[in-house]
This record gives structure tokens, C-alpha cells and sequence, in this order.
């Protein structure tokens, strides 16, 4: 149960990211989904759409395994192209919530979505 809450948590505050780069939800700057040059740039425009559409898949449950790994290997990406290069230390460089996010996504691509998830209940189907 502690793995389904876990992951619900972890893919609001994610999709919440996502959320802010494209819509400008809840409150800043946001991409204009019109110009397809800005929205296609690897940051913010492919980040947000990753951010947001990847944490509804992860929020609900569905396809958990793969969509965790895809993007725990966007948030190490992130991490070291972004954060590593200002400093040496999470903490100064802004990247300790990506390092969270990366492994807490690595672990969701091996544990699964947990018994709260869409996952689970079309596993359940299926078994019928």
C-alpha cells in the first residue's frame, strides 16, 4: 500500500513540474504551446511534456515500469547536463530533487505501481 502512495506522491509533485512549464500552472511562466520551435527545445518544452503527461501515466498507474524508467533517465539527464555543472554539491546546484526523482523513479521501474494502481487492476483482469 506504501508503494501505491509512494508513487501517487512522488508523480503529483513530478506532474506539477511539468505543469508549470507548459501551462504556467500553479503560477509562472509558462511555454507557448502554439510556437512547436520553443515546445520542441530539450528544456523546458521536451522536459515539460515528460514532466506532465509521464507523471498523469505515473499519478494513475498506468504502464508504471516503463514510464519510471524513462523518466528517471530523464532526471539524470537533467541532473548532470543541468545541475552538476554549477557545483559539485546537490544542495548548492538546485539538484537534489532531481537525484529524489531519479531513484525513486529507478525503483518504481522495478517495483511496479504497487496495488493502488491501473496497472493492478488490469492485472486482476487479466487473471479472470
Amino acid at each position: 500500500m506504501l508503494l501505491s502512495v509512494m508513487r501517487i506522491v512522488a508523480a503529483y509533485l513530478y506532474l506539477l513540474h511539468g505543469a508549470k512549464k507548459l501551462f504556467g500552472l500553479p503560477g509562472g511562466a509558462h511555454l507557448h504551446l502554439i510556437d512547436a520551435a520553443q515546445l520542441a527545445t530539450l528544456a523546458p518544452g521536451l522536459a515539460g511534456i515528460l514532466e506532465f503527461f509521464g507523471g498523469l501515466l505515473l499519478l494513475i498507474g498506468l504502464r508504471t515500469r516503463p514510464i519510471a524508467f524513462l523518466l528517471s533517465g530523464q532526471m539524470a539527464f537533467a541532473y548532470f547536463m543541468v545541475h552538476a555543472r554549477t557545483s559539485f554539491w546537490p544542495v548548492l546546484n538546485g539538484g537534489d530533487s532531481a537525484i529524489l526523482f531519479c531513484f525513486m523513479f529507478l525503483y518504481l521501474s522495478a517495483a511496479g505501481g504497487g496495488p493502488l494502481s491501473a496497472d493492478a487492476l488490469l492485472a486482476g483482469r487479466r487473471r479472470r
